[in-house]
């Protein structure tokens, strides 16, 4: 009998959480609040830092860049849960699968990128405070983020495109809440060498390489701060890299516990998807306008404009 790749009549079946239909509209009602206030806190944030030109400095440039990936990172996997949740379907098509795997990708290393630049705009700022303005610079800035949308979708576009070479001799059922690339490449029936070669020398670039990055920047930070010799000088000089530290801390944490439970039980899995997927770019917003008084009196300013008019 003659081969062939039947992945233009595969059904894919995302299992999600709960089946009992008592728990779904509380399931609906939970993700679907967690999702508008990410959206509208981290509007909130990109609506402050491009309205104050006080916020137009590279911190808050990149800062800005974040919560717009985090608002399409959230987007590309819980808008379509909630859809299935409300019409108890599991279903998604096969072309649509593909396509959330190739933003989740994109998003997601558009993260790690960002938070690493960030890292090094701290580091700069305050180990070289004299030569901040001149190291980061406007072109630089721009042409860093540019990179990093370059890689983050060219990569991400190559994984996608060796997943359409592949034949499934099954139909897909995932027991996830979202199309994830690993569980995808089990159900193949064709070699997927390749695939698991890109998917783990590239994973370790993208997680090795910008996690040294930002350990190295804040072990220099940390020992110049502790050099200066006033307890009001070192309080000032953390205070302005706190936010940022509170969020690497939340997102590779919570990306390690995804990692780690990959090989445990289904349910344990997508608590930590849901950690690192929905509530962490919830609480970037909250993190950053708490423990920042700029984004604060920026935030001021915005909403009371909005309300008053």
């Amino acid at each position: 009998m003659e081969s062939r790749n039947q992945t233009s009549v595969l059904d894919v079946l995302l299992l999600g959480f709960s089946e009992d239909s008592e728990h779904q509209p509380i399931l609906f009602g939970l993700f679907l609040s967690m999702f508008v206030v990410t959206v509208v806190g981290n509007m909130l944030i990109i609506l402050a830092v491009s309205s104050d030109f006080h916020l137009h400095t590279p911190m808050y440039f990149f800062l800005s860049n974040l919560s717009l990936v985090d608002i399409c990172f959230t987007s590309t996997t819980v808008p379509k849960m909630l859809v299935n949740i409300q019409t108890q379907s599991k279903a998604i098509t096969y072309a649509g699968c593909i396509t959330q795997m190739y933003f989740f990708m994109v998003f997601g290393y558009m993260d790690t990128f960002l938070l690493t630049v960030m890292a090094y705009d701290r580091f700069v700022a305050i180990c070289h405070p004299l030569h901040y303005a001149v190291i980061m610079n406007p072109r630089l800035c721009g042409l860093l983020v540019l990179m990093f949308w370059f890689i983050s979708l060219t990569y991400s576009l190559i994984q996608s495109l060796l997943m359409l070479r592949l034949s499934f001799c099954t139909s897909w059922v995932i027991s996830h809440f979202y199309c994830e690339l690993a569980q995808a490449l089990t159900l193949a029936c064709s070699d997927t060498l390749i695939n698991h070669i890109l998917l783990y020398v590239v994973t370790a670039l993208l997680g090795i390489v910008p996690f040294s990055g930002i350990l190295f920047s804040y072990i220099r930070i940390v020992s110049s701060i502790l050099r200066i010799p006033s307890t009001a000088g070192k309080y000032k000089a953390f205070s302005t890299c706190g936010s940022h530290l509170s969020v690497v801390s939340l997102f590779y944490g919570t990306g390690l516990g995804v990692y780690l439970s990959s090989d445990a039980p289904s349910w344990r899995g997508m608590i930590a998807s849901v950690m690192y997927i929905v509530v962490t770019p919830m609480l970037n917003p909250f993190i950053y306008s708490l423990r920042n008084r700029d984004i604060t009196r920026a935030l001021q300013k915005v909403l009371g404009r909005t309300f008053y008019v």
